[in-house]
This record gives structure tokens, sequence and C-alpha cells, in this order.
């Protein structure tokens, strides 16, 4: 049960959910956007969080687009992380989303929680990052568009009262050869102790993680190491490794130095794989 009583608010339009936001803030009501739900109530019966209102967006038409148009797929932030592992729109998503938790909490999950979480992995964000999206935003200064990689740094860099509305991506990205590999301490929904996602355009491999540092990252240096094939494979690893964003994590589900072994044999699968094809 959460320990707090909350008002509930679901705006039919992007601007009318800022609009609400501006006049619960100004009331010191602390609001919260409001899409999937499942980590503001695990966090609220935890005491980590407290709001007097959430603003559930759900009922925004544009957050819940899954199609393509002008050559784009365009992905609400309020469609599912099973919407997405059953659809075919974009498979390398369809495959990393169906690695993040269990059946049960994926119907709940949605891609936009999951990208603005704050739980560490946000294992969601890996193929976008890959595939140079945009995102979309909304907030008090209206609609932006933004690549992500202008406002993707460990997490999603939102300015008060904005919220995730869409992730738009060329539609050649959902045809690239891709490969999507979670290795996991015990069951397969359980928490990465590394995810990469990776997919092979231009002759060139992109490479994105989740779990290896406290938080999501692409690196172009790191990937410009694994590339070079003029440097033996192992020491192209070795050297990427070095250069790793952060301090590899290291806790009780494991050390380190035991991340760092699983990193450097699922880096040598995959560049064996795509550099055979």
């Amino acid at each position: 049960m959460i320990p707090f009583d909350f008002e509930y608010y679901k705006p039919s339009s992007m601007m009318e959910a800022v609009d609400t936001f501006r006049l619960l803030n100004t009331q010191g009501k602390a609001p919260l956007y409001f899409n999937g739900g499942t980590e503001i109530i695990s966090m609220a019966r935890r005491s980590h969080i407290f709001t007097e209102a959430v603003i559930d967006i759900k009922g925004i038409p544009e957050c819940n687009t899954l199609n393509v148009q002008n050559e784009k797929l365009v992905i609400g932030a309020s469609i599912t992380l099973t919407q997405l592992a059953e659809s075919e729109i974009f498979p390398l998503l369809g495959r990393a989303a169906r690695k993040v938790a269990d059946h049960t909490v994926r119907t709940k999950l949605t891609i936009g929680g999951n990208i603005c979480g704050k739980i560490t992995f946000r294992e969601a964000v890996l193929p976008f990052l890959l595939s140079d999206s945009t995102v979309i935003l909304a907030g008090p200064k209206g609609i932006r568009h933004v690549p992500i990689h202008q406002v993707f740094n460990k997490t999603l860099k939102l300015e008060q009262g904005e919220f995730l509305v869409q992730l738009v991506t060329d539609i050649d990205y959902s045809q690239f050869p891709f490969m999507s590999i979670k290795k996991t301490k015990q069951e397969t929904s359980a928490y990465p102790l590394i995810s990469i996602d990776s997919l092979k355009k231009d002759g060139q491999i992109r490479f994105a993680f989740s779990g290896v540092c406290p938080f999501p990252f692409r690196s172009s240096t790191i990937e410009q190491i694994l590339n070079d094939k003029n440097i033996p494979l192992e020491l192209r690893i070795n050297k990427a490794l070095s250069i790793l964003p952060a301090s590899t994590n290291d806790n009780l589900e494991a050390s380190a130095e035991y991340r760092e072994f699983i990193l450097k044999n699922t880096l040598s699968a995959i560049i064996k794989v795509f550099e055979r094809s």
C-alpha cells in the first residue's frame, strides 16, 4: 500500500498535461508524470518518493503511437514493453524489450517509464542510442525534437515540467543486422550483470551497454577501437575496457572483475559473428 494520498489527473493532450503540471507545481504538490507506474508505485511503497499529485499521460494520443510515418518509426512513450516485444516494427528494440523483467511486468512497464526511470539499467534505451534516434519532449517551452545523444547522458535530461512523448527512428535501422545479449546471474528476467545491444551499419559495429557501469551508454571512441581490424581482437577489447566512462559495477550480484570477464567474452563473441558476416 502507498503510505500517502495523492490527486490523480489524466489529461487528453500534451499541453493539458504540461499546464496541469505547472498549476500543481505552483501549489507545491510536487507532481509526477505517471506512465506505466510500476516504478513510482514500488518506490512510493518504500517511501523513496512522495507526491501529492500524479499526471497520467497514457490518455494522450501521441504517447500511444506505434507505427511508421514518412519512413520513420514512431514509438510513443506509453507503449508497453510487451507491445514492443510482440511487434515487428523494430526487431532490435523488440528483442531488447523482451529481456527486461518478466512478462507480467512487461505488460505494464512502458518504454518511456523504462528510459526515464530511476533504476540504473534502463535497457530499452540501448537500441535508440545505436540508431541515433530523436526524442520528442513536451514541456513549458512547447514541443521539442532533440537528437537522443544531446539529451541522454546517463539519464534522460528533462527540464522541469517536461515529459517524453515519442521516440523517432529512421526505418533503415529496423533492417540492419543486430545482436542483443543479456547476461544474468541466474534467471533470465533478473537485472543484467551486463547487457549489450549491437548492430552493423556501413561495415561498422555499434555497441551500447547496460549493467557494465552505473548507467547505460554508447561510446564512439570505444566503437572505433573495437572496429579496428589492424589490432588483434583481444587487444582491441582490453583497450576498449580501459576507457569505460565509469568504474565497472561492483556489488553483491557480481564483482567488477567477474563483470569484466563476462564483458570480454561477450564482446569477443559478438565481434566474431559480425566480422564473419
